[in-house]
């Protein structure tokens, strides 16, 4: 992974003093809260619903083992002893004491970390595959462009200050596991009949409260030109981006107004100018660049490890861990191993910190010093050897991190809702929990088979529901929480956007509602068919009409109190 060099921790650590001093000269009465308020974003300083939030970067997903120790002794000494990890591959901690986030940062600049741009409107952490360097499908590694994109990104003084945030994800394999239409600017990498390697564009996708898929606006771009082809999309945004209403500000606004063609064409008249000049990256400095990435030292091993393939025909629950938590490997022998952060009764994304270290024991001992941060807020082991995942299994089971439920109805994307965020219009996690509970049987779970369901606690949809194949969207309707449900989204190669049921349900409501649904699936499936497969080719409606079918019941009884106490507990 990439290590810093001495300009890099220089960087670093003036920011760290920096902004001690703003903190400094804001408590001496100096430096006025809305003076201070877009420095404190641009180090990821939130001011949230109970006080104080700090949003770490981890660039790409990536941590090495000393990092997530640090992490975890920064959440034992100045929060609460956990950390919330985000869709966008970072972490939050959500109690600090404000007077000692600088404390914090100079810590994270100790093991070369920081909090640089997670907020702000500039562009935030580039996200790519949490599989980069060993998935099967992959084209080439991601990770090397995303670093380069990171260096040109930090501290740009042209774009630090845009119409709002922005964000970049990249996908380098087969399958699309980043999401990339869902972002302002995300780049599948593709290589051509010559053996060059570059980009087809996307431009102008996003979720929150008017979600749209970006749109493909150069079909391949070399990788030679990224840089100055990324200056280009930008300043065309900086320059007609809305900073009169931020609830149209985002680059989708502004392509959607001027139409894709016209879009293109300004972005391309732009880059004429920038082609080939300063900004091109030279086969010497991505080289330079993706020396970091070099494979770990993989050994040489049969394809197949004999211990491994008995236990799986032995050991039930091992097995089942195994289908849903172990992900195939480029090299023969290896697999990568996804720890869930989805056991019951615990808020999705949230780790502690003697999970984390926890963790780092297992990347040390089995991955290479190395994990991975999900965008489904899990965490991956990238490089084990088949013959170790038994033992992975056992150390991970007794720390709550193997339930065999990834990709599975439990394995939620969610937001920390009306419980923390001064946003949300509602709370996740109690809806989370909720499901959870009504759920809570691996077994029906593995049965019911591939099915996302993502939840966030308002219109920013930071738990990404527009794309999940169930959606829950908290309301605000007189001051009481109300879920919207939509149906139909997904992610991936065939990104869709969710589309809304009907109306709202009662919080009591939801998981009654979630089981109905299911319900349509089941009686409806053919032998093959996942929960999307079904939806699309039914339509709406036999869930829609099952989903409402008891309401006016259900709220006659005021719901049964078993259910209520689900959500209320």
């Amino acid at each position: 992974m990439y290590r810093y060099d001495s300009t890099d921790q220089q960087i670093i650590d003036e920011r760290v003093a920096q902004y001690r001093d703003q903190i400094a000269r804001h408590l001496a009465g100096e430096l006025s809260t809305d003076e201070l308020r877009p420095l404190r974003l641009q180090n990821g300083l939130y001011i949230q619903r109970h006080g104080p939030m700090l949003r770490i970067a981890i660039p790409y997903g990536m941590l090495a083992s000393t990092q997530l120790r640090k992490l975890a002794e920064i959440s034992r000494r100045y929060d609460r002893s956990f950390g919330h990890f985000t869709t966008r591959q970072n972490m939050q901690l959500n109690w600090p004491q404000f007077e000692e986030t600088p404390d914090i940062l100079a810590e994270l600049a100790s093991v070369e970390m920081h909090a640089v741009q997670t907020s702000g409107n500039c562009v935030r952490n580039i996200t790519t595959d949490h599989f980069a360097g060993c998935a099967p499908d992959e084209r080439a590694d991601p990770r090397p462009y995303c670093e380069l994109m990171r260096q040109w990104s930090t501290f740009h003084p042209e774009f630090a200050f845009l119409p709002r945030k922005f964000k970049i994800a990249v996908n380098a394999a087969a399958a699309d596991r980043a999401v990339i239409r869902a972002h302002d600017i995300g780049l599948d990498l593709r290589i051509d009949d010559s053996g060059e390697i570059g980009f087809r564009v996307f431009v102008g996708g996003g979720l929150g409260r008017t979600p749209i898929l970006g749109k493909p606006i150069r079909d391949f771009l070399p990788r030679r030109h990224l840089l100055s082809y990324l200056d280009a999309i930008l300043r065309v945004y900086n320059r007609y981006g809305r900073r009169d209403n931020m609830y149209k500000a985002r680059i989708k606004i502004l392509l959607q107004a001027l139409g894709v063609e016209e879009f293109t064409r300004q972005v391309e008249d732009e880059w004429a100018h920038l082609e080939d000049g300063p900004t091109t990256v030279s086969d010497a400095e991505f080289e330079r660049i993706a020396a970091h990435f070099t494979p770990p030292a993989w050994e040489t091993l049969p394809a197949a490890d004999p211990a491994h393939a008995a236990r799986l025909t032995t050991d039930k629950a091992f097995a089942n861990w195994v289908k849903r938590c172990v992900q195939a490997h480029k090299t023969p022998g290896y697999a990568a191993v996804t720890l869930s952060l989805k056991a019951p009764g615990v808020a999705p994304g949230d780790i502690t910190d003697t999970q984390m270290v926890a963790v780092a024991d297992l990347a040390d001992r089995f991955s290479f010093g190395e994990l991975r941060v999900s965008h489904e807020q899990n965490v991956v082991l990238a490089d084990v050897r088949q013959s170790d995942l038994y033992e992975v299994w056992q150390i991970a089971r007794s720390h709550r991190l193997a339930t065999a439920n990834i990709g599975l109805l439990t394995d939620m994307i969610c937001c920390p809702g009306g419980d923390l965020c001064s946003l949300a219009n509602a709370r996740s996690i109690p809806i989370a929990d909720a499901v959870q509970q009504k759920f809570d049987d691996l077994d029906y779970l593995h049965d019911i088979g591939d099915i996302s369901l993502n939840i966030s606690g308002c219109m920013n949809s930071c738990g990404h529901h527009h794309v999940a194949n169930i959606g829950i969207l908290g309301v605000d309707k007189n001051n009481e929480e109300w879920y919207q449900i939509t149906v139909g989204g997904q992610q991936g190669n065939a990104a869709a956007i969710g589309k809304v049921i009907g109306p709202s349900f009662y919080a009591q409501e939801v998981p009654l509602v979630i089981a109905a649904l299911i319900d349509v699936y089941l009686e409806n499936r053919s032998a093959s068919e996942r929960f999307i497969d079904t939806w699309q080719r039914i339509g709406m409606e036999p869930f829609k009409a099952r989903a409402y079918i008891g309401r006016d019941r259900r709220r006659a009884a005021k719901i049964d109190s078993s259910e209520r106490e689900l959500v209320n507990a």
